[in-house]
This record gives C-alpha cells, sequence and structure tokens, in this order.
C-alpha cells in the first residue's frame, strides 16, 4: 500500500538515522510528502533533502538510508 504522508514517527526514526550519521538536524530537510521513488539529495542551499519512498515499505526504505545518504556525502 503506497505511503500517503511522512508520519512524524517516521521523521523521528529518520533522525535517528542521520543523527547515527553524525549530520546536524540542522541542515536536514524531510518533506511530509513521499514521492515516488524517493531521493536523498543535496539542495542548492547545502542542506540534505530526504525525500521518503512512497511505494517501497517504509521499513525496507529506512534500512537503505544510510547508504544512499553516503553515496550523496562522497558526491
Amino acid at each position: 500500500m503506497p505511503l500517503d504522508v511522512v508520519s512524524f514517527k517516521q521523521i523521528g526514526q529518520i533522525l535517528g538515522v542521520t543523527d547515527s550519521l553524525g549530520l546536524n538536524r540542522e541542515w536536514v530537510e524531510i518533506p511530509l510528502s513521499p514521492e515516488s521513488p524517493g531521493v536523498v539529495r543535496r539542495l542548492t542551499n547545502g542542506k540534505l533533502e530526504i525525500v521518503v519512498d512512497a511505494d517501497q515499505p517504509f521499513e525496507d526504505w529506512l534500512q537503505s538510508l544510510p547508504k544512499h545518504i553516503q553515496l550523496i556525502q562522497k558526491a
């Protein structure tokens, strides 16, 4: 079932991942609207935008998030 909105609980889980990677929460943006496909990208203002995948099960997507963040940080 597609995800319609990112819950505050899910945002907390995402921030748990970014915290574990040492990222400052002030530099992370998490839109409340998921997209298909989800994406992790660097914005022009330098912040990291994390858009949840609407079609993938959230827990599966969350497990892959550290890898996506690390790829963006290397770029």
